[in-house]
């Protein structure tokens, strides 16, 4: 069995993104949007639950825009447009999962300019099957 009390391992992680846990099916990750960034505009072939810890921010979704505090969820399905901005002045901080895995089982991206170019290297890739 795993477990997190997701709120503790936010505090003592601020990585912009940590894969948690890599299942067969899905995957669990962790993210901190620093005040005034953003997770950056994409798609994924993937489906994706994101579930906010703390912070405010604003969602977008293939053009929807809502607005994200803790306690909210939001479901990306596959092939959609989205990006996830931090609107306020403390970190947005969420956990999303993958369903299957999106990135490389226990990746850890300290920024995301270094995430992206982990992406861009070929060097985030999710396990295969």
């Amino acid at each position: 069995m795993e477990h997190y009390t997701i709120a503790t391992v936010a505090e003592q992680h601020s990585d912009f993104r940590r894969v948690l846990w890599t299942g067969k099916h899905s995957q669990l990750v962790i993210m901190t949007v620093p005040p005034g960034g953003e997770i950056g505009e994409e798609v994924h072939e993937v489906d994706q639950i994101l579930s906010f810890v703390s912070g405010v921010g604003e969602a977008v979704v293939s053009g929807d825009k809502r607005k994200v505090a803790q306690g909210d969820l939001v479901i990306v399905p596959a092939g959609r447009k989205h990006n996830f901005i931090n609107t306020g002045p403390n970190p947005l901080v969420l956990y999303t999962v993958y369903a299957p895995a999106e990135h490389a089982d226990g990746a850890i991206h300290r920024t995301k300019e270094q995430a992206d170019a982990m992406e861009e290297a070929g060097k985030d890739e999710p396990p295969s099957s």
